[in-house]
């Protein structure tokens, strides 16, 4: 591979100001004489990708020679994100890690990518099949989706009237998340907790706050709220102690401690689940390092990742991290300083 220079580097830079590349995406210069792995998450300003950002870098360090580029519209749409993909192959990276805003929309950037050379998985929300080598699913999605249900039936007692508010409606994991919520809610143990409304706050602070609010009022018996994205639930949370709901409504989901600290502490939230995102972004890098060092990643194949073991590809092209965990008041001050 021909030496970066200081003209490539401006270039990329250059690029990533009209698309959004995140601030300080570009590495150390440590690998510069190596591959670069380019992570393209799904918006700025989200502190869950940049925890997937630090393990990604260890990852790197760990295993040496490779440089990551960590990059992301400034917002959650297709349209961006295909602009930030478009960008890094013209740079001709060796591979990237990619968060889909939309499965469909970007299988011909992820064609595109691998027609160059370019080695292409996603994680955290799948690119289709046809737009990448494999997807990495943080855990299996069946679970993911019992357990949002299960933790909400716990802390209403399995009565009351629950909501859905999830990221945005083209997102491919929340979809397969709330279908999996759906197949747990047929269980007859949830019969007087009925689902009443699914709401979308496209992952954007504000606007999550405001389908809340809005959620609250167009259903005066609502007890319980599911948000299976950190945008959605830190918000959720945000409006229901705002709005002085705390004890009349509770939300859970998928959050991350340091912002769900006060939620819990103060009672919005009774539980929510999450797995760690710097092991997330982690074992993606090294499941990529492993593919560009030549490891096959098809259906049954199996591929390192790292301290996080092994993991193995399914017929559907899909492998899984692990398993969620769970947080409340027990532990959520001691998770909240790490991540």
């Amino acid at each position: 591979m021909r030496k970066t220079t200081r003209r490539d580097t401006l270039k990329l830079i250059s690029a990533g100001a009209i698309v959004g590349i995140a601030p300080g995406f570009w590495a150390t210069n440590a690998f510069a004489e190596g591959k670069r792995i380019a992570m393209v998450v799904k918006n700025l300003g989200n502190s869950y990708f940049d925890a997937c950002a630090k393990g990604a870098r260890e990852a790197a360090a760990e295993v040496g020679g490779f440089e990551i580029i960590y990059t992301a519209p400034t917002k959650a749409t297709a349209e961006e994100q295909i602009a930030v993909i478009d960008a890094l192959i013209a740079q001709k990276v060796d591979g990237i890690i990619v968060s889909a805003n939309d499965a469909n929309a970007l299988v011909p950037v992820g064609k595109k990518a691998m027609e160059r050379g370019i080695k292409v998985i996603s994680f955290d929300s799948a690119i289709a099949k046809d737009g990448r080598i494999m997807h990495l699913n943080a855990s299996s999605t069946p679970l993911i989706g019992a357990k949002q249900v299960q933790m909400i039936a716990k802390t209403l007692g399995n009565k009351g009237e629950v909501a859905i508010l999830s990221a945005a409606s083209t997102m491919t994991n929340q979809n397969s998340w709330i279908a999996a919520m759906k197949e747990e809610w047929k269980k007859p143990e949830y019969k007087d907790m009925p689902l009443v409304a699914t709401v979308y706050g496209d992952d954007q602070d504000d606007k999550s706050y405001r389908e809340m609010q809005a959620l609250a009022k167009a259903h005066p018996n609502l007890k319980g709220v599911i948000s299976p994205t950190t945008i959605g639930i830190r918000a959720g949370a945000k409006a229901i102690i705002d709005d002085g709901l705390v004890g009349k409504i509770f939300i859970t989901g998928l959050g991350l401690p340091s912002e769900m600290k006060d939620a819990v502490l103060k009672g919005a939230c009774d539980t929510f689940a999450i797995w760690n995102p710097v092991d997330y972004g982690y074992s993606s890098t090294q499941v990529l390092i492993n593919i560009l060092k030549g490891a096959p990643a098809g259906p049954g194949s199996t591929l390192k990742m790292g301290r996080k073991g092994d993991t193995k590809v399914g017929d559907d092209g899909e492998a899984a991290m692990g398993e969620p965990f769970v947080f409340d008041k027990s532990n959520v001050e001691e998770f909240a300083k790490i991540f």
